[in-house]
């Protein structure tokens, strides 16, 4: 961003910029503040030049993150001046004002009316709140035709390399009224793919003890499975992420197999050996999870899952690890990505006995990611001369368009590239049939 002229003089409606980093979950938190924001009258900035104060959603999981964040601010500093800052890194506020003790105030993860005092106090609101209107679904960061749908916030695992509970606190559900609400919303102002997130998504209601609410006359139960119903049933694209796999999980393979919900799973198994996941504090019985892979694939022989794993972890083995990579050509998983262990201030991971070397964590990085691309690659050629429903995501009239499968979810999965002329819009859904692959993505042609 350009830095903003020091003589630029301040409009009737204050502006302010927002950097968002992290997780979408942390993106949704930055969406509703930004709704926040227009529904009071101010007027947001996509440059630092333009804003009169910025805000920087922080990351705060891994100290990449918190690497990353505090160079946010200082950049946002050098840039502009008036920073406030929030987001998982907030939590800390000392770390934060150590390196930046300017910035005008910090506050922590999915603290939205702390964000907005602080706004109040630095750029008091000049605009009549009744007059300045907002579309229904809110201020969103996502393309117009598909938005993620946070259902929850916080966790109850006990994840040894995890600090998200202590920084987002346990899991607190939205109750399910709410959420089916603002679902129609979103639907109602175009979105075609809504992507269910929260940090143990299908743990969704279980804090309500699956309470049920009542929305325009209908009654819905607080549990995802009853959730999913509600939602498949608005006739656009929903996408489950980041499902701890308990044992209901079962029960929304029907759904998919229905057509409901699309038959995807983002389920973060990391690991495999049954030693590393009882040190993780993880489900530790994967060769019943193979099991049920199976059994999932026969209610859905089309399902795909995307899964995470880490290496390197305190006590893994080259058993341990050799363990995984057969797990992996068992499991035949569709999208796989791989983290190299580190510590997290606050984590009990860390004090765990007998840390693997940084050199020997790469090597086995790569021999994992070498062995999911022959996977993948294996699964994007048997996809050759199928044809598959696409959402296109760009297109540019001369020089083709691009999208994804059920299978592939925005920023973090393959895509199908459609080179060529054509009349493609962002949201539309096209059938496309499929003449090439890669490793990792498709190439087709409308039919």
């Amino acid at each position: 961003m350009p830095e903003r002229p020091s003589d630029t003089p301040l409009e009737s409606a204050p502006k302010i910029g927002i950097v968002s980093l992290g997780c979408p979950k942390a993106l949704v938190d930055s969406e509703r503040i930004l709704t926040k924001l227009r529904a009071e009258g101010y007027e947001i900035s996509g440059t630092y030049a333009g804003a009169d104060a910025v805000i920087v959603n922080t990351c705060g999981f891994l100290d990449s993150a918190k690497k990353e964040s505090l160079e946010a601010i200082g950049e946002a500093l050098d840039e502009n001046g008036r920073v406030i800052v929030t987001g998982c890194l907030g939590a800390d506020e000392e770390i934060i004002r150590a390196a930046h003790p300017d910035v005008l105030a910090v506050s922590g993860p999915h603290q939205y009316e702390a964000v907005m005092e602080a706004v109040h106090d630095h750029l008091p609101p000049a605009h009549d709140p009744y007059a300045d209107l907002v579309p229904p679904e809110g201020i969103r960061l996502t393309p117009r035709h598909y938005a993620y749908l946070k259902i929850s916030e916080g966790c109850n695992q006990t994840c040894a390399f995890c600090i998200i509970p202590s920084m987002r606190g346990k899991l607190r559900s939205r109750p399910a009224n709410e959420v089916v609400a603002e679902a129609e919303r979103l639907v109602n102002a175009g979105v075609r793919e809504l992507l269910v997130i929260s940090q143990d998504t299908g743990a969704y209601g279980s804090d309500l003890k699956y309470a049920e609410s009542a929305y325009k006359g209908q009654s819905y139960a607080a549990r995802i499975t009853d959730l999913c119903r509600a939602l498949g049933e608005m006739g656009v694209w929903i996408r489950l992420h980041y499902i701890y796999p308990y044992p209901h999980i079962d029960d929304l393979i029907p759904l998919m197999a229905e057509g409901l919900i699309l038959p995807y799973l983002d389920i973060p198994f990391q690991h495999a050996s049954h030693d590393i996941l009882k040190a993780m504090r993880r489900p530790a019985h994967q060769e019943k999870t193979l099991d049920r892979l199976q059994r999932w694939r026969t209610v859905a022989p089309d399902i795909a899952i995307r899964s995470t794993f880490i290496v390197g972890f305190p006590g893994e083995t080259e058993d341990d690890f050799s363990h995984l990579l057969q797990w992996l050509e068992a499991a035949e998983l569709d999208r796989v990505g791989c983290f190299k262990y580190e510590d997290v201030e606050g984590a009990r991971s860390n004090a765990l006995a007998s840390h693997v070397d940084e050199e020997v964590k790469d090597e086995r990085w790569e021999r994992l990611m070498e062995t999911q691309r022959r996977i993948s690659a294996k699964k994007t050629a048997a996809k050759i001369g199928q044809t598959f429903e696409v959402i296109i995501d760009d297109a540019d009239v001369d020089d083709g368009a691009w999208g994804r499968t059920y299978a592939d979810a925005p920023e973090i999965d393959g895509r199908v590239n459609i080179p060529g002329s054509h009349d493609l819009r962002p949201g539309d859904n096209v059938s496309v049939k499929i003449n090439s692959a890669d490793d990792y993505d498709l190439f087709g042609e409308p039919v």
